[in-house]
């Protein structure tokens, strides 16, 4: 069954599926897996040290698929300059660079000139027009329901996306609360041509800088286990919810400045969980999808079993009295 949309073909990619920037966990295996099987697989180029390490990482990305990719730039980072990142993937001739997290002005500014697609995700409806107006290709758009970095607002996806898809005429991909193939006829239901998915993807066999420990708690969470931190310093994000995380919205009440969380909400105290399974010493990122995860399984069987159960529900969409 195709799934032909103005993303899939703006991307040239089979399905409309693509995978999140993942901090720290977004690299060359994942994103060859999720491209490989038919979507759209990032890097994510802020989570390394140099621009030779990106490079490689590039270059390893087209060692494991001969299919589209992308690299992420999460812009919002403090103190981290992205334009020599950005200049390495020009030079590697990416298909496709997306923004989150900040002011896209620069990145498109230094893009100018060449044929990589731009995606940006945005989690407001000026957001979203804003993108537009520097010449997005398509915006990503998150709802409250999402992991990592969300938008000021609280407006589920449900709301948001189609009041997104009314005020742009670019594409519109949908992020935030989707897993499945339900998720996925829902986002285009709601006039959407593409899916985001990030925290389903941290659960897969090719997600491999992810701890045992965390693809554990993704499994054994509901949505109720996740919360939002940082929203005292305008930066709220979603995370499952732990000793650490707590800690952290204590300090949130008491002393709400980043230099009192900066030690608590840092990548090093993220990579403590994610990487080492340290529960009690950081944090790992989740959306409110974390309710539906049940297994891990391979990239592949995940997308083949999503197009699956997408296909059922437009066979009964398609059926008349």
């Amino acid at each position: 069954m195709e799934f032909k949309t103005r993303v899939t073909e703006l991307l040239g990619i089979q399905y409309p599926i693509i995978q999140g920037g993942l901090a720290y966990l977004a690299y060359a295996e994942l994103a060859a897996a999720v491209s490989n099987a038919g979507g759209l697989g990032q890097i994510t180029a802020m989570s390394l040290s140099t621009p030779e390490q990106l490079r490689e990482e590039i270059r390893k990305v087209r060692e494991l698929t001969d299919k589209p990719f992308g690299v992420n730039f999460a812009i919002g980072e403090h103190g981290r300059a992205f334009s020599h990142m950005l200049d390495v993937a020009i030079e590697e001739n990416v298909p496709v660079v997306s923004m989150t997290g900040g002011n896209p002005t620069p990145i498109f500014e230094q893009l100018k000139g060449t044929d990589i697609k731009k995606l940006v995700l945005v989690a407001a409806t000026r957001q979203a027009e804003k993108a537009e107006s520097l010449g997005a290709d398509a915006v990503m758009v998150v709802g409250h329901e999402g992991g990592g970095h969300l938008g000021r607002d609280d407006i589920g996806t449900m709301v948001l996306i189609p009041q997104v898809v009314d005020a742009v005429d670019i594409p519109v991909i949908a992020s935030g609360g989707i897993g499945d193939g339900r998720g996925w006829m829902a986002a285009h239901a709601l006039g959407a041509e593409g899916i985001e998915m990030g925290t389903r993807f941290i659960a897969t066999k090719e997600c491999v800088h992810a701890s045992a420990a965390y693809k554990e708690q993704l499994i054994n969470s509901s949505e109720n286990d996740t919360v939002i931190i940082k929203r005292s310093i305008g930066a709220p994000a979603r995370t499952l919810r732990n000793s650490w995380t707590d800690k952290i919205l204590e300090i949130e009440q008491q002393t709400p400045s980043y230099e009192a969380l900066k030690e608590f909400i840092s990548g090093e105290a993220n990579k403590r969980f994610i990487y080492n399974g340290e529960k009690d010493q950081g944090f790992g990122w989740a959306g409110q999808v974390t309710g539906l995860i049940k297994d891990v399984p391979s990239v592949r069987e995940l997308i083949d079993g999503m197009v699956k159960q997408a296909g059922e529900i437009r066979k009964k969409w398609s059926i008349t009295e």
